[in-house]
């Protein structure tokens, strides 16, 4: 046996999702990190140990511009392109290769921490060290660093240091939430096993093992939907062990044999019982690592609660955003009679605050995933590990700072916010409504113009007709105004056709919300008619409109099968789609009533008669790096097979090092690692693939920095020496589809 000693800046344990993103934030600040994980791969539950599918703010498609950014994001972009069927494998190779991409991180596979030197009273704790057992090696690790992060999802590392948390449901009275129960308790949500199937082109027998459950003796067969096909999360409701009588870590075991037995009777049921096309079906894997969805969470200066989730709150302390339902599932697991997962949406993401992401008494204590202080309802939908990761980024940007500034947690939140939010964004982090303000880009000082850019919006190419039996609607930014929608119309005989205006009450909301115009037009029977609506509507800052068009029979729209950014489709569904009857969803929800699903990537045909300033050059400096309000880009004319160029201008010349471009990666469009579906391309259309940075010397463009294959959303160019020049370009030689060129932001620095 041997006896090590590791110093870092910061300690990660935990190399799911959250320690993965904790850890290459922090490293990407300079420091040096410890990433501890107790297993062999990195991933967590999205891991080919667990094969949990990697979801998100988006919802599967229910949220509107919610993917993910960051390091999270760049996984997302690489994986659709590397790993287009989605197996399990090549996507433990991306998060292992994010982790080894990264010089300051050392990385300890098989090490699990069960040790903690802390000191402190209840309500002052200190981490000093923790102390692993690295499996296979007989090395005993001790780990110090000024900084700590929990992002083991069970929360070990604070239980042992001291830190304050929370298990199971509290109390209606504490939080004031509809959904809690009146007394608390200990129920939490179960822990499942999944499994993977293949068709072997041959008939295979099946022989179950004799602890398989027989299924037809529950009430599996009746409420859950079985196919010979299905693998991987379709089977999620293959729950147990949240019930208040069992605990899912200490009876990790129990739940384990229990979940084994049903899924290898479900399998029996599947191919034996002649009531499904199985012959040639066999099983692929099955999992031995039962995903736990839920342990300790805990407590921070601010409890996450429904409340926050409903209304949106907004927090001056917003560091990253979540946006999957609040989503429960019954505490009896797969043998509930009634199976419903129980589901709230909000109108759109919803913020998380830095005070739920630090210990309220261990005071070098972060964490991230499922752990952070939030109550269960809430944690009901920052659970997933979509928002884990980005959690994780947070936490991880937020402990290098604490080491840099020599801050506690607490101390940064209270003496050095800013520097905390700005920092996320320089790092392209999933973070809505926080605006560039930093002094250090100089891109802000600049005067930016570019080759063309997009002043008339309209989308005529028509592909398909839709026949208007149901509202439908489309968003349209605003700047500044609106004055007549042209839209294409056909009608089956003489009738009047009614449109509305709506804003959408919130800038990161994509729903109607009041009332600003109306119209209607009479429209002659006959195909493909371009009719113009009055639709006056000048706001006091740009924003987006939903557009609504009223059911109409008689009417058919048209719609092109070309996406245009900023501008997004809608079908007022009048059935509710649910995953398979076993998720109780609320249609009156409007993100849920407003579906986007029918018509991804479609646009109704329409033109807006005035100018836009939407797709401006100035878009690129100010201060947004994602949809909010608007989709704040810019985008040229469409290239034909020239270039297009964006050029800033400052009225001294500057000195620089760092050039950051952040392209369009459509962050409307639902990624997925395991492929719970596909998109119809590797690489996302609208970011541009071949462009060259320029600066201005001598009367001419002197090109310094050339990229021919780009797939990738945010471009780090960081120079070997500084750079002198009052003026810059970036020109856009060819894109990966669309036929624009799409710059979201340029940054600037020495």
């Amino acid at each position: 046996m041997r006896n090590e000693l590791v110093a870092s800046d910061v300690t990660v344990v935990g190399g799911g999702l959250a320690g993965v993103c904790a850890a290459v934030a922090a490293a990407r600040l300079g420091k040096k990190v410890a990433l501890i994980q107790n297993r062999p791969v990195l991933g967590g539950n999205s891991s080919s140990e667990v094969r949990v599918w990697v979801v998100g703010a988006t919802g599967h498609g229910v949220n509107r511009y919610a993917r993910e950014t960051g390091i999270l994001g760049e996984m997302f972009v690489e994986n659709n392109y590397t790993n287009p069927e989605g197996n399990p494998y090549y996507w433990d190779l991306i998060v292992l290769e994010k982790v080894r991409q990264e010089p300051h991180i050392q990385l300890f596979l098989n090490t699990d921490v069960h040790e903690v030197e802390a000191a402190g009273d209840e309500t002052n704790r200190q981490i000093i060290s923790v102390t692993g057992w690295m499996m296979g090696s007989e090395r005993r690790i001790r780990f110090k660093s000024p900084v700590f992060l929990d992002c083991t999802g069970d929360g070990l590392v604070g239980f042992l240091a001291g830190a304050k948390y929370q298990i199971g449901r509290e109390a209606k009275q504490e939080y004031n939430e509809a959904w809690a129960p009146e007394v608390s308790d200990n129920i939490t949500l179960g822990s499942t096993l999944l499994f993977y199937t293949k068709d072997e082109g041959r008939p295979v027998k099946y022989i179950p093992p004799s602890f398989a459950k027989d299924i037809t003796k529950t009430a599996i067969p009746i409420k859950r939907v079985l196919n010979s096909g299905d693998s991987g999360c379709f089977y999620w409701w293959i729950e147990w062990g949240g019930d208040e009588d069992m605990d899912t870590l200490h009876d990790n075991e129990r739940i384990r044999d229990e979940l084994w037995s049903v899924i290898y009777g479900i399998w029996d049921y599947i191919k034996n019982s002649g009531k499904f096309n199985a012959e040639n079906m066999t099983l692929e894997w099955v999992g031995s690592v039962p995903g736990k969805r839920e342990y300790r969470r805990f407590k921070g200066d601010y409890v996450l609660n429904q409340n926050d989730l409903e209304v949106q709150t907004q927090f001056e302390d917003n560091v990253t955003f979540g946006g999957w339902s609040i989503d429960l599932h019954p505490p009896e697991g797969m043998y509930a009679s009634d199976y419903t997962s129980k589901h709230f949406h909000s109108d759109g993401v919803y913020q998380i605050p830095f005070r739920s992401l630090y210990s309220v008494n261990v005071n070098n204590l972060l964490f991230a995933g499922r752990n952070i202080s939030a109550t269960h309802i809430a944690f009901g939908s920052s659970r997933v590990m979509g928002t884990c990761a980005t959690i994780g980024q947070a936490a991880g940007t937020a402990a290098a700072l604490c080491v840099e500034l020599h801050a506690t947690p607490r101390e940064l939140y209270r003496k050095h916010l800013k520097q905390l939010q700005q920092t996320l964004l320089w790092e392209d982090a999933s973070v809505i409504g926080v605006k560039n303000e930093d002094p250090t880009d100089l891109s802000r000082r600049a005067e930016v113009t570019a080759s063309s850019f997009v002043r008339r919006l309209s989308v005529e190419q028509a592909d398909e007709a839709f026949e208007l039996r149901t509202d439908v609607g489309f968003i349209v930014p605003v700047d500044p105004k609106l004055e007549k929608i042209e839209l294409l119309l056909g009608a089956s005989a003489d009738t009047t056709v009614e449109v509305q205006i709506w804003d959408t009450g919130r800038a990161e909301n994509y729903i109607p919300h009041l009332l600003q115009a109306e119209d209607n037009q009479a429209v002659a029977q006959g195909e493909k008619q371009w009719v113009a609506f009055n639709l006056p509507w000048e706001p006091d800052q740009a924003q987006n409109a939903f557009v609504v068009i009223k059911e109409n029979p008689k009417v058919t729209l048209y719609m092109s099968n070309k996406p245009m950014s900023g501008v997004l489709s809608f079908i007022k569904e009048k059935a509710l789609a649910v995953a398979r009857n076993m998720e109780s969803l609320n249609h009156e929800q409007p993100v849920v009533k407003w579906s986007m699903k029918r018509v991804a990537r479609k646009v109704f045909n329409f033109r807006l008669s005035n100018d836009t300033l939407a797709f401006a050059p100035a878009k690129i400096i100010d201060g947004y790096f994602r949809p909010y309000g608007g989709p704040h880009m810019w985008i040229s004319e469409p290239l034909k097979g020239k270039e297009a160029w964006i050029a800033l201008q400052w009225e001294a010349k500057i000195e620089f090092r760092e050039i950051h471009i952040t392209f369009n990666d459509d962050v409307n469009e639902d990624l997925i690692n395991l492929h719970h579906h596909r998109t119809e391309f590797e690489i996302i259309p609208e970011l541009v693939k071949a462009y060259r940075i320029e600066r201005y010397e001598n009367g001419q463009w002197h090109r310094f920095i050339e990229v021919k294959e780009n797939r990738q959303r945010k471009r780090k160019h960081v120079l070997e020496h500084p750079v002198r020049t009052d003026r810059l370009r970036v020109v856009a030689e060819q894109t990966n589809g669309t036929p624009f060129a799409e710059i979201i932001e340029v940054r600037v620095r020495s």
